[in-house]
């Protein structure tokens, strides 16, 4: 017999998808798929579709998501996405999903889905999340097992486990390929790279205290 954990986890992303198939941040489907052909050069909203002779089961399926990521990194977290990208035939559904996995200490740092509202499910540990208003207001919470959270589209968020066990979550967007963007990465490790007087300005700091900042961002050789 399912535990009821396993059984609240299954209700909920049927929910959730249901949900999400509805408000979709997508534009809506003129068809019964579209299986992304993305090996293509011809460039749409989304990817075109590949020869319907051509799909099979495994466009729509993936175990990406079945165990937990490598967490060791500098931000002691690891996403792992099934979105179109990993799954072709979600192309127009207008739907995808992301797994998480935070070390002892990890953290999701700020970040933005300019694309998609995210909803997560906490499979195991404990979090500490939010998510910051235009206004500058910050709301938060402490997140347990089985607790869900949803971080609405395009703002500024945050995960982190400020336990001492590993910690992990299921998310779900609204969207095929929700697009992500780090607030640090995009600032500070961009190619070409953001002049340092724009950032030394913006952050009220000098420009050597952005040449350091820029270390830490850069890719590692």
């Amino acid at each position: 017999m399912a535990s009821p954990t396993r059984t609240l986890f299954l209700l909920l992303s049927f929910a959730v998808f249901f949900f999400f198939i509805t408000v979709s941040a997508d534009p809506d489907m003129l068809q019964d798929l579209c299986v992304a052909d993305l090996s293509s050069g011809i460039k749409v909203n989304g990817f075109p579709c590949k020869d319907a002779a051509n799909v099979t089961s495994l466009d729509f399926f993936s175990q990406g998501l079945a165990n937990p990521g490598l967490t060791n990194n500098t931000f002691g977290a690891l996403v792992t996405g099934a979105n179109v990208m990993t799954i072709p035939g979600l192309n127009t559904l207008g739907v995808s999903l992301s797994r998480i996995d935070y070390a002892p200490g990890g953290l999701n740092p700020p970040h933005t889905h300019p694309r998609a509202t995210e909803v997560v499910f906490v499979l195991e540990g404990t979090l500490d999340v939010g998510f910051l208003t235009t206004a500058n207001k910050l709301i938060s919470q402490s997140l347990k097992k089985g607790d869900v959270f949803a971080f609405p589209k395009g703002l500024v968020h945050f995960q982190k486990n400020s336990g001492h066990v590993p910690a992990s979550v299921i998310a779900a967007f609204n969207s095929q390929l929700p697009g992500t963007q780090s607030l640090g990465a995009t600032l500070f490790g961009s190619s070409p790279p953001v002049p340092d007087t724009i950032l030394a300005q913006a952050f009220q700091t000098s420009p050597g205290t952005v040449k350091h900042i820029k270390t830490k961002f850069q890719p590692k050789k």
